[in-house]
Protein backbone atom coordinates (compact mmCIF):
# COMPACT_ATOMS: atom_id res chain seq x y z
CA UNK A 1 0.00 0.00 0.00
CA UNK A 2 2.58 2.81 0.70
CA UNK A 3 3.87 2.05 -2.67
CA UNK A 4 1.03 2.87 -4.46
CA UNK A 5 0.45 5.70 -2.47
CA UNK A 6 4.09 7.01 -2.95
CA UNK A 7 3.01 6.46 -6.87
CA UNK A 8 -0.20 8.13 -6.47
CA UNK A 9 1.80 11.03 -4.82
CA UNK A 10 4.09 11.29 -7.67
CA UNK A 11 1.44 10.85 -10.39
CA UNK A 12 -0.25 14.15 -8.79
CA UNK A 13 3.42 15.87 -7.98
CA UNK A 14 4.63 15.57 -11.79
CA UNK A 15 0.96 15.96 -13.36
CA UNK A 16 1.77 12.24 -14.48
CA UNK A 17 -0.90 11.65 -17.50
CA UNK A 18 1.26 9.96 -20.09
CA UNK A 19 -0.08 10.54 -23.80
CA UNK A 20 -1.53 7.16 -24.73
CA UNK A 21 0.24 6.00 -28.36
CA UNK A 22 -3.20 5.95 -30.00
CA UNK A 23 -3.52 9.93 -29.26
CA UNK A 24 -0.19 10.28 -30.15
CA UNK A 25 -0.45 9.22 -33.54
CA UNK A 26 -3.86 10.94 -34.13
CA UNK A 27 -2.16 14.52 -33.07
CA UNK A 28 0.48 14.43 -35.63
CA UNK A 29 -1.84 12.95 -38.19
CA UNK A 30 -3.40 16.04 -37.56
CA UNK A 31 0.07 18.20 -37.96
CA UNK A 32 0.44 16.89 -41.07
CA UNK A 33 -3.01 17.36 -42.76
CA UNK A 34 -1.82 21.15 -41.78
CA UNK A 35 1.09 21.19 -43.42
CA UNK A 36 3.51 21.15 -40.48
CA UNK A 37 6.60 19.77 -41.64
CA UNK A 38 9.60 20.78 -38.74
CA UNK A 39 13.12 20.51 -39.30
CA UNK A 40 13.59 19.88 -35.15
CA UNK A 41 11.16 18.07 -33.55
CA UNK A 42 11.84 19.10 -29.59
CA UNK A 43 9.56 17.91 -26.75
CA UNK A 44 10.67 19.87 -23.30
CA UNK A 45 8.50 17.15 -21.16
CA UNK A 46 8.25 14.14 -22.79
CA UNK A 47 7.54 11.32 -20.65
CA UNK A 48 7.61 8.03 -21.90
CA UNK A 49 8.29 9.40 -25.39
CA UNK A 50 4.85 8.31 -27.24
CA UNK A 51 4.23 12.13 -28.93
CA UNK A 52 8.11 11.47 -29.61
CA UNK A 53 7.91 8.53 -31.56
CA UNK A 54 4.99 9.59 -33.34
CA UNK A 55 6.21 12.25 -34.49
CA UNK A 56 9.34 10.46 -35.36
CA UNK A 57 7.19 7.95 -37.61
CA UNK A 58 4.75 10.41 -39.17
CA UNK A 59 7.64 13.52 -39.77
CA UNK A 60 10.22 11.06 -40.76
CA UNK A 61 12.25 13.89 -43.19
CA UNK A 62 13.08 15.55 -39.52
CA UNK A 63 16.70 16.17 -39.79
CA UNK A 64 16.67 15.89 -35.50
CA UNK A 65 14.83 14.63 -32.57
CA UNK A 66 15.37 15.94 -29.45
CA UNK A 67 13.74 15.35 -25.78
CA UNK A 68 13.77 16.07 -21.96
CA UNK A 69 12.56 15.25 -18.86
CA UNK A 70 13.00 15.13 -15.04
CA UNK A 71 12.20 11.54 -14.76
CA UNK A 72 15.30 9.62 -15.21
CA UNK A 73 13.28 5.93 -15.61
CA UNK A 74 11.22 8.03 -18.13
CA UNK A 75 14.47 9.02 -20.20
CA UNK A 76 15.82 5.42 -20.34
CA UNK A 77 12.65 4.45 -21.23
CA UNK A 78 12.09 7.02 -24.24
CA UNK A 79 15.72 6.36 -25.60
CA UNK A 80 15.24 3.04 -26.21
CA UNK A 81 11.81 3.79 -27.65
CA UNK A 82 13.49 5.72 -30.19
CA UNK A 83 16.83 3.67 -30.79
CA UNK A 84 15.60 2.80 -33.97
CA UNK A 85 15.67 6.28 -35.56
CA UNK A 86 18.97 7.05 -34.87
CA UNK A 87 20.60 5.71 -37.73
CA UNK A 88 18.51 8.21 -39.82
CA UNK A 89 19.20 11.01 -37.67
CA UNK A 90 20.58 12.62 -34.73
CA UNK A 91 18.29 11.37 -31.78
CA UNK A 92 18.62 13.03 -28.29
CA UNK A 93 16.91 12.60 -24.89
CA UNK A 94 18.37 13.55 -21.85
CA UNK A 95 17.13 13.92 -18.06
CA UNK A 96 16.34 18.04 -17.60
CA UNK A 97 14.52 20.25 -14.80
CA UNK A 98 12.23 22.15 -17.29
CA UNK A 99 12.53 24.92 -14.18
CA UNK A 100 16.33 24.78 -14.14
CA UNK A 101 17.06 24.27 -17.71
CA UNK A 102 18.47 26.66 -19.79
CA UNK A 103 16.12 26.54 -22.43
CA UNK A 104 17.76 29.84 -24.41
CA UNK A 105 21.34 28.05 -24.73
CA UNK A 106 19.43 24.26 -25.49
CA UNK A 107 17.20 25.85 -28.21
CA UNK A 108 20.01 28.34 -29.76
CA UNK A 109 21.62 25.44 -31.79
CA UNK A 110 18.12 23.46 -33.19
CA UNK A 111 17.24 24.20 -37.08
CA UNK A 112 13.78 25.58 -38.05
CA UNK A 113 11.19 25.00 -39.10
CA UNK A 114 10.41 23.86 -35.22
CA UNK A 115 8.01 21.72 -34.31
CA UNK A 116 7.66 21.78 -30.01
CA UNK A 117 5.27 19.09 -29.06
CA UNK A 118 4.30 17.52 -26.10
CA UNK A 119 2.08 17.32 -23.09
CA UNK A 120 2.78 18.86 -20.40
CA UNK A 121 2.03 17.95 -16.32
CA UNK A 122 -1.86 18.64 -15.40
CA UNK A 123 -1.56 20.03 -12.22
CA UNK A 124 -1.95 23.53 -9.93
CA UNK A 125 0.52 25.21 -7.79
CA UNK A 126 -1.66 24.74 -4.94
CA UNK A 127 -2.18 21.04 -5.26
CA UNK A 128 1.62 20.78 -5.40
CA UNK A 129 2.25 23.53 -2.51
CA UNK A 130 -0.36 21.11 -0.46
CA UNK A 131 2.28 18.16 -1.04
CA UNK A 132 5.12 20.43 -0.76
CA UNK A 133 6.23 19.62 -3.87
CA UNK A 134 9.12 21.26 -4.69
CA UNK A 135 8.45 20.76 -8.49
CA UNK A 136 7.42 24.52 -9.44
CA UNK A 137 8.71 27.59 -10.92
CA UNK A 138 10.23 30.27 -9.18
CA UNK A 139 6.86 32.01 -7.38
CA UNK A 140 5.85 35.33 -8.27
CA UNK A 141 2.98 37.13 -8.67
CA UNK A 142 2.99 36.85 -12.56
CA UNK A 143 -0.37 37.32 -13.81
CA UNK A 144 -0.10 41.18 -11.42
CA UNK A 145 -2.88 40.32 -9.13
CA UNK A 146 -3.71 42.70 -6.19
CA UNK A 147 -5.16 42.37 -2.71
CA UNK A 148 -8.00 40.00 -2.32
CA UNK A 149 -7.95 38.64 -5.95
CA UNK A 150 -4.68 37.35 -4.31
CA UNK A 151 -5.32 35.76 -1.07
CA UNK A 152 -8.57 34.37 -2.32
CA UNK A 153 -7.44 31.63 -5.05
CA UNK A 154 -7.11 33.75 -8.57
CA UNK A 155 -3.07 33.19 -7.88
CA UNK A 156 -3.51 30.12 -8.41
CA UNK A 157 -2.53 28.86 -11.84
CA UNK A 158 -1.51 25.28 -13.80
CA UNK A 159 1.85 24.38 -14.43
CA UNK A 160 1.32 23.58 -17.79
CA UNK A 161 0.13 27.26 -18.29
CA UNK A 162 3.73 28.54 -16.95
CA UNK A 163 5.04 26.65 -18.81
CA UNK A 164 3.64 26.91 -22.08
CA UNK A 165 4.05 31.04 -21.24
CA UNK A 166 7.64 30.20 -21.07
CA UNK A 167 8.02 28.07 -24.91
CA UNK A 168 5.64 31.00 -26.49
CA UNK A 169 8.37 33.34 -25.71
CA UNK A 170 10.94 30.65 -27.28
CA UNK A 171 8.94 30.87 -30.69
CA UNK A 172 9.14 34.80 -31.20
CA UNK A 173 11.04 35.63 -33.72
CA UNK A 174 11.33 31.87 -35.05
CA UNK A 175 9.48 29.36 -38.21
CA UNK A 176 7.92 27.13 -35.73
CA UNK A 177 4.84 25.44 -34.58
CA UNK A 178 3.93 24.66 -30.53
CA UNK A 179 1.31 22.01 -30.65
CA UNK A 180 0.25 20.95 -26.73
CA UNK A 181 -2.14 18.64 -25.11
CA UNK A 182 -3.82 20.55 -21.80
CA UNK A 183 -6.77 21.55 -20.44
CA UNK A 184 -8.88 23.68 -22.24
CA UNK A 185 -8.91 26.69 -19.09
CA UNK A 186 -5.02 26.70 -20.08
CA UNK A 187 -5.02 26.72 -23.28
CA UNK A 188 -7.07 30.17 -23.24
CA UNK A 189 -5.52 31.84 -20.54
CA UNK A 190 -2.09 30.78 -22.82
CA UNK A 191 -3.93 32.39 -25.93
CA UNK A 192 -5.70 35.68 -24.12
CA UNK A 193 -1.92 36.63 -22.22
CA UNK A 194 -0.22 35.80 -26.06
CA UNK A 195 -2.63 38.28 -27.77
CA UNK A 196 -2.15 40.50 -24.99
CA UNK A 197 1.51 40.85 -24.76
CA UNK A 198 1.12 41.17 -29.01
CA UNK A 199 2.73 37.73 -29.66
CA UNK A 200 3.24 38.06 -33.31
CA UNK A 201 1.40 34.44 -34.64
CA UNK A 202 0.87 33.50 -37.75
CA UNK A 203 -2.24 31.01 -36.52
CA UNK A 204 -3.99 29.73 -33.42
CA UNK A 205 -7.07 27.27 -33.10
CA UNK A 206 -7.77 24.90 -30.91
CA UNK A 207 -8.86 21.17 -31.07
CA UNK A 208 -11.21 18.85 -28.89
CA UNK A 209 -9.82 15.45 -27.23
CA UNK A 210 -11.65 12.96 -25.13
CA UNK A 211 -9.64 13.63 -21.68
CA UNK A 212 -11.35 11.24 -20.13
CA UNK A 213 -11.18 8.54 -22.90
CA UNK A 214 -7.83 9.23 -23.17
CA UNK A 215 -6.15 10.13 -19.44
CA UNK A 216 -9.44 8.98 -17.15
CA UNK A 217 -9.68 12.75 -16.13
CA UNK A 218 -13.14 14.62 -16.01
CA UNK A 219 -11.78 17.81 -17.64
CA UNK A 220 -12.01 19.62 -21.23
CA UNK A 221 -8.85 19.20 -22.67
CA UNK A 222 -7.48 20.00 -25.79
CA UNK A 223 -4.67 20.33 -28.51
CA UNK A 224 -3.40 24.16 -28.63
CA UNK A 225 -1.93 25.17 -31.37
CA UNK A 226 -0.36 27.89 -31.91
CA UNK A 227 2.31 28.70 -35.33
CA UNK A 228 4.57 31.67 -35.77
CA UNK A 229 7.00 32.38 -38.80
CA UNK A 230 10.74 34.72 -38.99
CA UNK A 231 8.64 37.36 -39.57
CA UNK A 232 5.58 36.85 -38.34
CA UNK A 233 3.46 40.15 -37.93
CA UNK A 234 0.55 40.13 -35.43
CA UNK A 235 -3.06 39.36 -37.11
CA UNK A 236 -6.56 39.43 -35.54
CA UNK A 237 -6.49 37.62 -32.42
CA UNK A 238 -8.87 35.09 -32.95
CA UNK A 239 -8.59 31.10 -32.95
CA UNK A 240 -10.83 28.47 -34.51
CA UNK A 241 -12.31 26.30 -32.15
CA UNK A 242 -12.73 22.34 -33.77
CA UNK A 243 -14.80 19.81 -31.61
CA UNK A 244 -12.13 16.80 -32.33
CA UNK A 245 -9.34 16.23 -34.21
CA UNK A 246 -10.66 14.96 -36.99
CA UNK A 247 -13.35 17.98 -37.82
CA UNK A 248 -13.50 19.66 -40.87
CA UNK A 249 -14.61 22.92 -39.85
CA UNK A 250 -14.09 24.80 -36.91
CA UNK A 251 -17.47 25.17 -34.76
CA UNK A 252 -17.09 28.43 -33.18
CA UNK A 253 -13.74 31.18 -32.60
CA UNK A 254 -12.69 32.40 -29.52
CA UNK A 255 -10.73 36.09 -29.62
CA UNK A 256 -9.54 38.90 -27.70
CA UNK A 257 -12.36 41.49 -28.40
CA UNK A 258 -11.86 45.54 -26.56
CA UNK A 259 -9.35 43.69 -23.97
CA UNK A 260 -11.29 40.61 -23.20
CA UNK A 261 -11.58 37.24 -24.12
CA UNK A 262 -14.65 36.23 -25.80
CA UNK A 263 -16.11 33.12 -26.31
CA UNK A 264 -17.71 33.58 -29.50
CA UNK A 265 -16.28 36.10 -31.68
CA UNK A 266 -19.33 36.07 -33.92
CA UNK A 267 -21.98 36.75 -31.21
CA UNK A 268 -19.98 39.24 -29.82
CA UNK A 269 -19.41 41.40 -32.76
CA UNK A 270 -23.16 41.71 -32.72
CA UNK A 271 -24.11 42.69 -29.30
CA UNK A 272 -20.70 44.74 -28.58
CA UNK A 273 -22.49 48.20 -28.53
CA UNK A 274 -23.62 46.96 -25.15
CA UNK A 275 -20.57 46.46 -23.44
CA UNK A 276 -18.79 48.92 -21.06
CA UNK A 277 -18.82 49.59 -17.60
CA UNK A 278 -22.15 49.08 -15.84
CA UNK A 279 -23.14 52.37 -13.67
CA UNK A 280 -24.44 49.74 -11.17
CA UNK A 281 -22.06 47.04 -9.09
CA UNK A 282 -22.80 43.71 -8.88
CA UNK A 283 -22.16 42.04 -5.90
CA UNK A 284 -20.85 38.58 -4.60
CA UNK A 285 -22.95 36.87 -1.40
CA UNK A 286 -21.38 36.42 1.60
CA UNK A 287 -18.16 34.45 2.08
CA UNK A 288 -17.28 32.57 4.96
CA UNK A 289 -15.67 29.09 5.19
CA UNK A 290 -17.18 27.26 7.57
CA UNK A 291 -20.95 25.80 7.03
CA UNK A 292 -21.19 23.51 9.71
CA UNK A 293 -21.21 26.48 11.81
CA UNK A 294 -22.40 29.20 10.08
CA UNK A 295 -25.32 27.48 7.79
CA UNK A 296 -27.91 26.48 9.58
CA UNK A 297 -31.63 25.18 9.30
CA UNK A 298 -34.62 26.12 11.09
CA UNK A 299 -36.64 23.85 13.99
CA UNK A 300 -39.40 25.71 15.30
CA UNK A 301 -37.80 28.65 17.29
CA UNK A 302 -34.24 27.43 17.05
CA UNK A 303 -31.78 25.83 14.69
CA UNK A 304 -29.79 22.92 13.87
CA UNK A 305 -26.34 23.46 12.56
CA UNK A 306 -24.19 21.21 10.03
CA UNK A 307 -22.52 19.07 13.04
CA UNK A 308 -26.18 18.43 14.55
CA UNK A 309 -26.76 20.61 17.00
CA UNK A 310 -29.65 22.27 18.00
CA UNK A 311 -28.83 26.03 19.06
CA UNK A 312 -30.28 29.29 20.40
CA UNK A 313 -29.63 32.10 18.55
CA UNK A 314 -30.93 35.98 18.81
CA UNK A 315 -32.41 37.00 15.78
CA UNK A 316 -30.66 39.62 14.77
CA UNK A 317 -27.72 38.13 12.96
CA UNK A 318 -29.29 35.11 11.78
CA UNK A 319 -30.95 35.29 8.08
CA UNK A 320 -32.65 33.48 5.54
CA UNK A 321 -30.33 32.39 2.71
CA UNK A 322 -30.41 30.83 -0.49
CA UNK A 323 -27.47 29.13 -2.24
CA UNK A 324 -26.16 28.37 -5.61
CA UNK A 325 -27.82 25.49 -6.22
CA UNK A 326 -31.53 27.08 -5.29
CA UNK A 327 -30.72 29.95 -7.05
CA UNK A 328 -30.40 27.82 -10.39
CA UNK A 329 -33.27 25.98 -9.72
CA UNK A 330 -35.27 28.80 -9.11
CA UNK A 331 -36.52 29.06 -5.59
CA UNK A 332 -37.56 31.66 -3.88
CA UNK A 333 -38.33 30.13 -0.76
CA UNK A 334 -35.53 28.18 1.72
CA UNK A 335 -35.39 26.71 5.75
CA UNK A 336 -31.27 27.54 5.41
CA UNK A 337 -30.33 30.09 7.37
CA UNK A 338 -26.43 31.52 7.69
CA UNK A 339 -25.38 33.77 11.04
CA UNK A 340 -24.42 36.70 9.55
CA UNK A 341 -21.21 38.28 12.40
CA UNK A 342 -20.84 41.50 10.59
CA UNK A 343 -23.00 44.12 8.58
CA UNK A 344 -19.42 45.62 6.91
CA UNK A 345 -15.77 44.11 6.24
CA UNK A 346 -13.95 44.53 9.31
CA UNK A 347 -16.36 45.72 11.63
CA UNK A 348 -15.94 45.07 15.53
CA UNK A 349 -17.39 41.76 16.28
CA UNK A 350 -16.95 41.80 19.40
CA UNK A 351 -19.85 43.93 20.52
CA UNK A 352 -22.22 40.34 19.77
CA UNK A 353 -21.34 38.97 23.49
CA UNK A 354 -23.28 42.37 24.41
CA UNK A 355 -26.28 42.59 21.94
CA UNK A 356 -26.70 38.83 21.39
CA UNK A 357 -24.99 36.60 24.17
CA UNK A 358 -26.52 33.39 23.09
CA UNK A 359 -24.83 34.13 19.46
CA UNK A 360 -21.45 35.04 21.53
CA UNK A 361 -21.40 31.38 23.48
CA UNK A 362 -22.05 29.89 20.20
CA UNK A 363 -19.58 31.52 18.16
CA UNK A 364 -16.55 31.28 21.23
CA UNK A 365 -18.42 27.34 21.69
CA UNK A 366 -16.57 26.89 17.85
CA UNK A 367 -14.30 29.23 17.75
CA UNK A 368 -11.71 26.10 16.86
CA UNK A 369 -13.43 25.92 13.64
CA UNK A 370 -13.60 29.53 13.23
CA UNK A 371 -10.13 30.36 14.07
CA UNK A 372 -8.71 27.64 11.66
CA UNK A 373 -10.66 28.82 8.52
CA UNK A 374 -7.77 28.31 5.70
CA UNK A 375 -8.24 31.41 3.53
CA UNK A 376 -5.71 34.23 4.46
CA UNK A 377 -8.17 36.94 4.27
CA UNK A 378 -9.43 35.93 7.79
CA UNK A 379 -6.00 37.05 8.84
CA UNK A 380 -5.49 40.34 11.19
CA UNK A 381 -9.54 40.71 11.27
CA UNK A 382 -11.79 40.55 13.85
CA UNK A 383 -12.63 37.33 15.20
CA UNK A 384 -15.46 35.10 13.44
CA UNK A 385 -15.18 37.74 10.33
CA UNK A 386 -16.78 37.17 7.04
CA UNK A 387 -16.32 38.72 3.93
CA UNK A 388 -18.54 40.26 0.52
CA UNK A 389 -21.09 42.04 3.57
CA UNK A 390 -22.32 45.27 3.19
CA UNK A 391 -25.35 47.36 3.09
CA UNK A 392 -26.12 45.37 -0.56
CA UNK A 393 -26.18 42.24 1.24
CA UNK A 394 -28.85 43.43 3.22
CA UNK A 395 -30.79 44.67 0.33
CA UNK A 396 -34.70 43.99 0.72
CA UNK A 397 -34.86 42.68 -3.08
CA UNK A 398 -31.92 41.23 -5.33
CA UNK A 399 -32.00 40.42 -8.62
CA UNK A 400 -29.38 37.04 -8.51
CA UNK A 401 -27.69 34.33 -10.63
CA UNK A 402 -25.72 31.00 -9.63
CA UNK A 403 -21.94 31.11 -10.74
CA UNK A 404 -21.57 27.96 -10.62
CA UNK A 405 -24.68 26.45 -13.18
CA UNK A 406 -24.51 26.16 -16.14
CA UNK A 407 -27.53 28.43 -17.11
CA UNK A 408 -27.79 32.32 -18.02
CA UNK A 409 -30.76 32.66 -15.39
CA UNK A 410 -31.62 35.43 -13.17
CA UNK A 411 -33.98 35.33 -9.94
CA UNK A 412 -35.76 37.96 -8.79
CA UNK A 413 -35.31 37.76 -4.36
CA UNK A 414 -37.76 38.86 -2.24
CA UNK A 415 -38.03 39.01 1.77
CA UNK A 416 -38.58 36.20 3.45
CA UNK A 417 -39.69 36.45 7.25
CA UNK A 418 -39.33 39.83 6.98
CA UNK A 419 -35.79 39.72 6.47
CA UNK A 420 -33.78 40.33 3.88
CA UNK A 421 -32.59 37.05 2.65
CA UNK A 422 -28.66 36.76 1.92
CA UNK A 423 -26.94 34.60 -0.70
CA UNK A 424 -23.46 32.73 -0.35
CA UNK A 425 -20.30 33.54 -2.69
CA UNK A 426 -20.95 31.13 -5.27
CA UNK A 427 -23.74 34.08 -6.01
CA UNK A 428 -24.04 36.99 -7.50
CA UNK A 429 -26.65 39.96 -7.25
CA UNK A 430 -28.05 43.83 -7.65
CA UNK A 431 -29.26 44.56 -4.95
CA UNK A 432 -32.35 46.69 -5.20
CA UNK A 433 -34.58 49.21 -2.58
CA UNK A 434 -37.82 47.65 -4.31
CA UNK A 435 -40.05 44.59 -5.71
CA UNK A 436 -40.28 47.54 -8.87
CA UNK A 437 -36.81 47.63 -9.57
CA UNK A 438 -35.88 43.70 -9.10
CA UNK A 439 -38.32 42.68 -11.39
CA UNK A 440 -37.26 45.87 -14.20
CA UNK A 441 -34.06 44.32 -13.81
CA UNK A 442 -35.15 40.57 -13.80
CA UNK A 443 -37.09 41.36 -17.45
CA UNK A 444 -33.77 42.97 -18.38
CA UNK A 445 -31.16 40.84 -17.75
CA UNK A 446 -33.16 37.39 -19.19
CA UNK A 447 -33.84 39.65 -22.37
CA UNK A 448 -33.02 38.23 -25.29
CA UNK A 449 -30.56 40.77 -26.32
CA UNK A 450 -29.09 40.22 -22.35
CA UNK A 451 -28.73 36.94 -23.15
CA UNK A 452 -27.28 36.86 -26.11
CA UNK A 453 -24.14 39.24 -25.37
CA UNK A 454 -23.40 37.70 -22.07
CA UNK A 455 -23.57 34.13 -23.73
CA UNK A 456 -21.12 35.35 -26.27
CA UNK A 457 -18.36 35.56 -22.98
CA UNK A 458 -19.61 32.86 -21.18
CA UNK A 459 -17.09 29.28 -21.50
CA UNK A 460 -19.39 26.86 -20.15
CA UNK A 461 -16.64 24.29 -19.31
CA UNK A 462 -15.13 26.68 -16.60
CA UNK A 463 -15.37 25.70 -12.79
CA UNK A 464 -17.29 28.87 -12.37
CA UNK A 465 -18.61 30.12 -15.76
CA UNK A 466 -20.52 32.93 -14.38
CA UNK A 467 -18.58 35.99 -13.05
CA UNK A 468 -18.66 39.43 -11.43
CA UNK A 469 -16.63 40.44 -14.20
CA UNK A 470 -18.46 38.60 -16.63
CA UNK A 471 -21.75 40.43 -15.45
CA UNK A 472 -20.11 44.07 -15.22
CA UNK A 473 -19.09 43.76 -18.78
CA UNK A 474 -22.86 44.24 -20.04
CA UNK A 475 -23.39 48.57 -19.44
CA UNK A 476 -27.28 48.22 -18.00
CA UNK A 477 -27.77 51.74 -19.17
CA UNK A 478 -26.76 50.85 -22.50
CA UNK A 479 -28.96 47.36 -22.30
CA UNK A 480 -32.06 49.79 -20.51
CA UNK A 481 -31.74 52.19 -23.95
CA UNK A 482 -32.14 49.30 -26.37
CA UNK A 483 -34.73 48.07 -24.41
CA UNK A 484 -36.61 51.44 -24.30
CA UNK A 485 -36.96 51.24 -20.44
CA UNK A 486 -35.56 53.78 -18.16
CA UNK A 487 -33.22 52.66 -14.94
CA UNK A 488 -34.99 53.55 -11.38
CA UNK A 489 -33.59 56.06 -8.31
CA UNK A 490 -31.67 53.90 -5.90
CA UNK A 491 -31.16 54.92 -2.44
CA UNK A 492 -28.88 51.63 -1.58
CA UNK A 493 -25.28 50.87 -2.76
CA UNK A 494 -26.14 49.43 -6.07
CA UNK A 495 -25.15 52.34 -7.64
CA UNK A 496 -21.63 53.39 -9.09
CA UNK A 497 -20.23 57.19 -9.08
CA UNK A 498 -22.92 59.02 -11.23
CA UNK A 499 -20.31 60.97 -13.06
CA UNK A 500 -18.79 58.51 -14.90
CA UNK A 501 -22.58 57.89 -16.19
CA UNK A 502 -23.88 61.06 -17.20
CA UNK A 503 -27.34 59.76 -16.29
CA UNK A 504 -29.17 61.68 -13.81
CA UNK A 505 -32.47 59.35 -13.74
CA UNK A 506 -30.19 56.12 -12.58
CA UNK A 507 -29.72 57.85 -9.33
Amino acid sequence: MPTVIARSKRKIEFGDFQTPPALARDVCRTLAKLGVRPATILEPTCGRGSLLEAAAEKFDDADQIVGFDVNPDYVAWTQRQLQRFQSAKPVVVESSDFFETDWPERLAPLSDPLLLIGNPPWVTNSALGGLGSTNLPVKKNSHGLRGLEALTGKSNFDISEWMLLRMIEWMQGRDATLAMLCKTAVARKVLHRGWSSGAAWSATSLYGIDALQHFAASVDACLLLIRSTADSQQVEPTAAVFETLDSKKPSSAIGLRDGSLVADVAAYERYRHLAGRSPIAWRSGVKHDCSKVLELRREGDRFRNGLGELVSLEPQFVFPMLKSSDIAQGKTTTNRWMLVTQRSIGEDTSAIERSAPQTWDYLSRHAELLDRRASSIYRGRPRFSVFGVGAYTFAPWKVAISGFYKRLAFQMIGPANGQPVVLDDTCYCLPCDSEEQARLFSEMLNSEVAQKFLSAFVFWDSKRPITIDLLQRLDLAKLSKQLGVVLPLFKTSSRRNSSQTGQRQLF
